[in-house]
């Protein structure tokens, strides 16, 4: 077997993988595309304008490596990313992997405050950023206890990344490593503290892109694949770049925020095969479809996750535009995607089935597999798996537990094999001594004409007994009211055991989320 390469066996299910003693992912990402031929293929497509070919982008892997290496950033240390979706985030994630340098990208709607937390935690070498983004990422700086050898931005002047890339060669010889050697990081998005730098080897790209991204999705190189999620993040950084450039696929990617006209604009423009979003924006872009006609007539599928999606929002967007959403759950310490329905088995309203190449179990309060029909904490394992968290052994011990992941959510496992979210660890409450879902209530109000979007945490009545209580953003605010709390009250008592109902209704206008669009239940509590 050559140096940087592996070996995918499909006749087996889950794929069996075969890594070189001598790995660099970035030679299987990038290089081996030219090998195969694909060096006039489009590979990036960005809305903003322009396209970038596979030979383009191996060309510029190897400026931006380089670029690196030439400011002295020696191999491990880390190069911080607050940058937006486009072909400079390919060229600076991919060329510092391939120099041994340790790419982070950063949530880039974050505030000072937090990427100042992160230069700090991370002891980075260098921090690249977009224009966009400068103003919050420089006050960081700035107020940093420690500061990085070296910070600049990605465009717009000498000093930038562009032109530190046009004075560097275009030539380089990927770093010597293990498959499972530290690649790059993902900080979690922190739904309930401070976020955790989650270190992931050069292996987990290609386990996640090939156990879910060719064997559940079937991505093929035929495919263009648009993420509404950004890059930044886990679930956008599978879609929206391995998974394509995996199999030799295309990508589309759209630069700034994903608004339901921004989207379907660029599907209709750039005509993918696979779409991507989260259940906020489809119960969006619905609330759209409902006045105005789009041609999605190029999807062959979509796909949701980071918060699970009601079975009211699938059957309404199957209806609408004839093509089904699968949903699934993932993490950033999983990297990816590891239960989920598939399109040929879906079951609305439940994250589907475990993906081969992962294991599942649901734990009770005791630590024992709660048998089917009972809801437990959910555990995975899997290849794809986070090694540890950077500078926190509390944590790393805590989470990753003898090969496991603790989700922090709690899932009961039906008789069929079908995992159904119950909502975060933390988001259980029990009602009259019994355990209650929040998202189960949630996905009820959904269903009403009235509701955009609802989140239920727990509140002490008089009593001091907990009830569930509900924040509801409603399609038109001029409904807020007497009358329709009422009338939610009635249509929960109607389709939900008895206790579960809502006792008090707050209409909001928008509800507090993570990056990746779960909802913040602790900060309504």
């Amino acid at each position: 077997m050559r140096d940087h390469t592996v070996s995918v066996d499909r006749s087996t299910s889950p794929s069996a993988l075969t890594f070189a003693p001598n790995f660099n992912v970035a030679v299987s990402f990038i290089d081996r595309h030219l090998e195969e031929g694909r060096g006039d293929k489009t590979v990036v497509r960005s809305v903003a304008g322009g396209e970038v070919t596979y030979a383009e982008l191996a060309e510029n892997v190897n400026r931006a490596g380089n670029a690196l290496k030439g400011l002295g950033i020696g191999a491990g240390e880390r190069t911080l990313m607050m940058v937006k979706d486009c072909p400079e985030f390919y060229y600076l994630f991919w060329g510092a992997i391939k120099a041994g340098v340790v790419p982070v990208p950063i949530n880039t709607l974050l505030r000072a405050k937090d990427y100042r937390f992160m230069i700090e935690d991370s002891g980075c070498a260098a921090v690249v950023y977009s224009p966009e983004f400068a103003a919050e990422v420089e006050a960081a700086l700035e107020a940093a206890s420690r500061k990085p050898a070296h910070s600049f931005r990605t465009e717009g002047g000498d000093g930038a990344l562009q032109a530190r890339m046009a004075a560097a060669s275009a030539a380089l010889e990927p770093a010597p490593a293990k498959a499972e050697d530290d690649c790059f990081w993902l900080y979690s998005s922190g739904t309930t503290g401070t976020p955790k730098g989650a270190v992931h080897a050069h292996r987990d790209m290609v386990v996640a892109s090939e156990h879910y991204g060719a064997r559940v999705l079937g991505v093929t190189e035929d495919d263009v694949c648009f993420s509404a999620a950004k890059l930044f993040f886990a679930y956008g950084l599978g879609n929206g770049m391995t998974f394509p450039l995996w199999v030799g696929a295309s990508a589309v990617l759209l630069p700034g925020p994903p608004t339901p006209d921004s989207v379907f604009a660029a599907i209709e423009s750039h005509r993918p095969t696979i779409f991507f979003g989260v259940p906020t924006l489809y119960a969006a872009q619905l609330k759209t479809l409902e006045s105005d006609d789009h041609d999605l007539g190029s999807l062959r599928a979509c796909v949701s996750a980071g918060e699970a999606l009601p079975a009211d929002i699938f059957r309404r967007w199957q209806a609408k535009t004839g093509t089904a959403i699968l949903d699934g759950i993932g993490s950033t310490e999983a990297l990816h995607i590891f239960i989920s329905n598939t399109l040929g088995d879906i079951n609305p309203g439940t994250s589907g089935r475990i993906v081969p190449g992962y294991e599942a179990r649901v734990l009770d309060e005791t630590g024992a597999e709660a048998p089917a029909g009972e809801s437990g904490r959910l555990m995975i394992r899997g290849e794809s798996t986070a090694k540890y968290y950077w500078n926190n052994p509390e944590k790393t011990a805590e989470i990753m537990v003898e090969g496991w992941l603790d989700t922090g959510d709690t899932y009961i496992r039906d008789e069929e094999g079908y995992y159904h979210y119950c909502g975060r660890n933390d988001d259980m409450m029990k009602v009259g001594g019994i355990w209650c879902s929040p998202f189960e209530i949630e996905a009820k109000l959904i269903e009403h004409p009235k509701v955009l979007e609802a989140a239920v945490v727990g509140r002490a009545d008089d009593d001091d007994l907990v009830k569930p209580e509900a924040f509801v953003v409603l399609n038109d605010p001029a409904d807020a009211g007497d009358a329709t709390a009422e009338a939610l009250s009635q249509h929960c008592k109607a389709g939900l055991a008895k206790y579960k109902y809502p006792r008090w209704f707050k209409f909001v206008e928008e509800l507090p989320k993570t990056a990746t669009g779960k909802i913040q239940r602790y900060k309504l509590r």
